[in-house]
């Protein structure tokens, strides 16, 4: 039986690619060998919990200052590995080793504690490349990539929270619909309209192809998070769909489920930039939304019905799990992901 993710706007755009795809193929029997021992996993529950738990990087409990820097996490979330040496962004914070975008959290949070003012859109909209250099500093030996991209992508996002929402994400929240869809008004449309850097679409051999990774994990994000804090941030959480990034093709490659063709698996292993909107590109990240789709459905069908899965609490699964991985993964420079 299939989840109620095929009937959101995303799955259905990909559908040309998955029929006439060159270089990337989804393997459904290994999906389903896959699923039959990820199925007996232990998941955390999506129920709220009644207490928030502190982890690493907590802020405290109050709901705005979690949105505020959940958003502003959303606004640079991508790009962590040198597009030149492979290296992953890093950074020892508390006497711990952060890697990848557990890298950009560390950072966020030594500020906040250090009382800079970075969940502010007004910082946003002034911040320059040196500010964000200071911002993520690092004793580990690496830079985290596209500085200037994203001072650009803060510039334009804090612009608009000061200029509509009172600098701050949590007043542009409080006006939209508890939504990811609500015909126009929901969060995730509103999102991607308001504010275009989020807006990840691509287009394949004259078709546009919908994949919203940012948006959607920003907004997922919340959801999860101040679910203990005694919000709900979205009544149609299960319209989600996977968060196609670099890390979740890798999980799926070395499972078995994702097949490259002979060229573009060199080209990935070699460390070769694959261009944005490529075919290449679009294939994989294509594929990636619709296999952990298919991975989703495959894992519940071997579940009982108090242990369902959504397609995020999969795509976490992936992604923790290979994230810090030395397992190559292609690369392309993005501000999408």
């Amino acid at each position: 039986m299939r989840g109620a993710w095929w009937s959101n706007p995303i799955l259905p755009s990909l559908e040309p690619v998955i029929q006439g795809s060159r270089f990337v193929t989804t393997n459904p029997q290994e999906i389903a060998r896959v699923a039959t021992w990820l199925a007996a996993e232990e998941f955390s529950s999506l129920k709220a919990s009644g207490a928030a738990v502190a982890g690493p990087f907590d802020i405290g409990p109050d709901p705005d200052l979690n949105i505020d820097l959940t958003m502003l996490i959303t606004t640079m979330n991508f790009a962590f590995t040198d597009f030149a040496t492979s290296q992953k962004f890093e950074v020892d914070y508390k006497g711990v080793r952060y890697s990848d975008s557990e890298a950009m959290f560390a950072c966020l949070h030594r500020a906040i504690t250090a009382g800079e003012p970075i969940l502010d859109g007004a910082w946003a909209a002034s911040v320059t490349r040196a500010g964000l250099e200071r911002l993520f500093q690092t004793d580990c030996g690496t830079e985290i990539p596209m500085l200037t991209e994203r001072v650009a992508a803060l510039n334009a996002v804090g612009a608009t929270l000061v200029e509509r929402y009172g600098g701050r994400w949590h007043n542009w929240v409080a006006a939209c619909a508890p939504a990811l869809y609500a015909q126009g008004d929901g969060l995730l449309e509103r999102l991607i309209t308001e504010f275009p850097r989020f807006n990840d679409v691509s287009t394949w051999k004259g078709h546009q192809v919908s994949l919203q990774k940012l948006s959607q994990l920003g907004l997922w994000s919340l959801h999860r998070g101040l679910a203990p804090l005694g919000r709900t941030m979205l009544r149609d959480p299960e319209m989600c769909t996977a968060f196609a990034d670099y890390i979740v093709p890798v999980a799926l490659r070395v499972m078995g489920i994702f097949e490259y063709e002979a060229s573009l698996e060199q080209r990935i292993m070699n460390g070769e930039v694959l261009p944005r909107d490529s075919e290449e590109e679009i294939e994989i990240r294509a594929h990636t939304i619709y296999a952990t789709a298919l991975l989703t459905d495959e894992v519940n069908a071997r579940r009982t019905a108090d242990g369902q899965l959504l397609i995020p609490q999969v795509d976490y699964r992936l992604w923790k799990s290979y994230h810090a991985t030395h397992y190559p993964h292609h690369l392309t420079r993005t501000t999408m992901y």
